[in-house]
């Protein structure tokens, strides 16, 4: 077999011609482990209206599953969407007779389709024998109760008829009508006005005014009757209905709402449901809310109609269109199923974890995979991730794909002619030009490949993760191999350059940096003399580990006993912070907040540093210092970080938030725009140096899509659907990670 020799530049095409027979020879029997813990996964299949946005008014859905929705006085149905893969509304054509007609409003009653125009009701159920002419010309809503009566209004005039078309009722409201329910458990009709709200019962055929008040916008009875909701521009109140229809005592008003300006609102399924000026909301049984916002959820922010779906789904209209959003039962292994195909389907370049990118309004079918500055360290973390998968599962796939990465991440050392030195990515040389950051490019000797150079100090803890992980728990011989090789590479670079990472130029990259003089140079609230103070005494520990080589030991040994590492890694973290004012301007810069992304450096280069401490003293006191780095991370509910708390011993790790994260993360990871700043539901914090801008981070799916190496609580980004990210980093790590240590059976 040929063996990867670090200190020496392997023959391009020798090895390109190897690793492709090999990928393709072997073989190895699955393993299935199956996790049999379901919940409930949401997600939405979005129709869009072709035309400017209009204001959509009404959705409904029938027995026969058909969903039907007004707009300008005419029909629509969805047709042709799927997740992901957005269908429009057409009009709808089903019977040819309803496509003359002027349609005012309709409704779902007893299942069936029964449309109001500006001359009558009638339905196309029960063989068509409904048909009740009218004489409200300008009419706009209507409302039915279970024996086939229909109250109709046009804001001023009320006309109650019966099922043979007799007028045997009329009123006027003195204000305009905007809303009618129908009451079983009272036997009576609901109106509602901007001002007031109204009962108009059965057996005494009388408007009786019931609550006052200002800027009604929706209502709904709740429980059966017992409770009614109405909604406003500024919250909603809750008024307690007793048996003769009587509002008792006061209202209880909600202003704490996602959005507080309403436009519609309903029970589903003994959940209440609202539409808003800005998305739609679910209430939960804690009193929180569920927010859909952004083309993650909803074609447009703009709610106009909310209402029972096929399927239990959920139909919201929109003035962009219309989203049916579904939930299905999930395992988190059929999760991870779902993301895996999604990875290489769409993620895969080159054997590089990479993201889509381009795309127009998330047409997937119109972005390309890009490189990043990160190539080394999102393939790094999706290579762990397929490491710790093969070892639970012992999946041939997952080896095959351990194979194609780690032998992608050997291509970012070999395309360079720098010894141990790792590109940031490659790509075919016809595209240099085209890319932003041209002038980092270089082409290789062959004239075929281009590399990008000034690695950072990020991928190569990102490297060394990956080599570790794959060398410990993936057993295998060819991957073991090739995993030391590449990590003894990259130290013994860094090592024999005085502990920087040297470019082709033959100056240190801008952050590969290890060096007491640059270390040591900040003070000691600064976080980067604590993160790379750690990172390289986890390195050189994991290269020692692996290796046995002495060297590795003995310098980490030396930074840590003679230049101070051992204090700065050991340093609390309640002690990093801002520079003073008497700091060098790289201090102040480097700590003006909190960097995220030193959190993700910190947590890969936990594996080594706790896994593979030099003895048992240094492992006791490095969990310390982990545990203490976590709980400051805690509040963001993390399940990467969780995990690595858990890997060295936390015996609380969250793992219910941990399970929430896995479960609540959206199948669509596309960079679609969120919003969250505005809500009144949640208790905003002041600036703070972590970016902690709730008291509760937000769910998974409701906040935007980003990797680990940013905060949890981002509450608003402005995108437009070009990207999709890869789920190989951002979920299966966390979720390989849980498994491999025993944490989600």
């Amino acid at each position: 077999m040929m063996k990867f020799t670090p200190l020496i530049k392997p023959s391009y095409y020798k090895i390109a011609l190897f690793n492709i027979l090999f990928l393709l020879a072997f073989q190895v029997p699955a393993k299935v482990v199956q996790v049999v813990d379901t919940f409930r996964q949401e997600y939405a299949i979005k129709y869009y209206l072709p035309t400017e946005k209009n204001k959509l008014v009404k959705v409904a859905s029938d027995r026969n599953l058909r969903i039907q929705l007004l707009n300008n006085y005419h029909l629509l149905k969805p047709t042709g969407g799927s997740f992901l893969y957005s269908g429009i509304l057409k009009m709808d054509v089903t019977y040819r007779y309803d496509s003359l007609e002027h349609f005012r409003d309709f409704i779902s009653y007893k299942e069936e389709f029964v449309y109001l125009t500006d001359k009558a009701v009638y339905s196309n159920g029960w063989a068509g024998s409904l048909y009740l002419k009218h004489s409200l010309a300008q009419v706009k809503l209507f409302e039915a109760n279970d024996q086939f009566d229909f109250l109709l209004t046009d804001g001023e005039n009320l006309q109650l008829l019966n099922r043979t078309g007799k007028k045997i009722w009329e009123g006027k409201s003195k204000m305009p009508v905007i809303g009618l329910a129908y009451d079983a458990k009272h036997r009576a009709f609901w109106v509602l006005t901007e001002s007031g709200l109204f009962i108009l019962g059965s057996d005494k055929l009388e408007l009786k005014r019931v609550f006052e008040g200002k800027e009604f916008t929706c209502f709904a009875l709740t429980e059966q009757g017992t409770g009614l909701i109405i909604g406003t521009k500024a919250g909603y109140l809750r008024l307690t209905i007793d048996d003769v229809g009587n509002a008792v005592s006061e209202p209880v008003w909600n202003r704490k709402l996602p959005c507080n300006e309403l436009t519609t609102v309903k029970e589903i399924d003994e959940q209440l449901w609202f539409g808003s000026s800005a998305g739609a909301f679910r209430e939960r049984k804690d009193g929180g809310f569920d927010y859909y916002f952004g083309e993650r959820w909803l074609p447009g922010n703009h709610v106009s109609s909310i209402a029972k779906g096929p399927m239990t789904s959920i139909l919201i209209a929109t003035d962009a269109g219309l989203t049916q959003l579904l939930a299905k039962k999930m395992t988190l292994k059929q999760k991870a199923d779902y993301y895996d195909k999604q990875v290489r389907a769409r993620h895969i370049r080159n054997g590089l974890n990479a993201t889509l990118r381009g795309m127009k309004h998330g047409d997937l079918s119109t972005g390309y995979m890009s490189d990043s500055d990160n190539d080394g360290l999102w393939t790094a973390m999706y290579l762990a991730a397929e490491a710790l998968r093969f070892a639970v599962e012992q999946d041939s796939a997952a080896l095959y794909n351990c194979k194609e990465s780690l032998l992608a991440m050997e291509r970012l050392y070999s395309v360079n002619p720098l010894i141990g030195f790792p590109s940031r990515s490659f790509e075919r040389i016809g595209h240099k030009n085209e890319l932003a950051d041209a002038k980092v490019w270089l082409d290789a000797a062959d004239g075929l490949w281009s590399w990008k150079s000034t690695t950072s100090s990020d991928e190569a803890i990102g490297h060394i993760f990956a080599f570790s992980v794959l060398a410990e728990v993936v057993e295998d011989a060819f991957i073991r191999e090739k995993a030391i090789s590449l990590m003894d590479s990259l130290m013994s670079h860094i090592l024999d350059h005085d502990l920087y990472l040297v470019d082709h130029d033959g100056k240190a990259t801008l952050w590969g940096k290890w060096h007491p003089d640059y270390v040591n140079q900040f003070p000691v609230n600064v976080g980067d003399r604590k993160l790379n103070s750690s990172n390289i005494i986890a390195m050189l520990q994991s290269a020692y580990h692996f290796t046995k080589k002495e060297k590795y030991k003995e310098r980490a040994l030396e930074l840590m006993e003679k230049f101070g590492y051992y204090e700065n890694l050991m340093r609390p973290m309640s002690e990093i912070g801002k520079a003073d004012e008497h700091a060098d301007d790289k201090s102040k810069l480097l700590s003006e907040r909190w960097n995220h992304s030193d959190d993700e450096m910190y947590f890969l280069g936990y594996w080594g540093l706790y896994r593979y401490a030099f003895n048992d003293t240094l492992k006791a006191n490095y969990k310390k210092a982990i545990i203490d780095h976590w709980e400051y991370e805690r509040p963001e509910k993390d399940a990467l970080w969780n995990f690595f708390a858990a890997m060295v011993g936390e015996k609380d790790p969250d793992l219910l938030q941990s399970r929430q994260f896995l479960e609540e993360y959206p199948l669509d990871l596309i960079n679609w725009g969120i919003q969250n700043s505005h809500r009144k539901d949640l208790n905003f914090l002041a600036d703070n140096f972590m970016d902690q801008t709730t008291d509760v981070v937000l769910s998974p799916k409701e906040r935007p899509i980003h990797r680990h190496n940013r905060t949890m609580f981002i509450l608003d980004e402005g995108e437009s659907g070009d990207e999709e990210y890869s789920a190989g980093d951002i979920w299966l790590l966390p979720y390989w990670l849980g498994r491999y240590l025993n944490l989600l059976e």
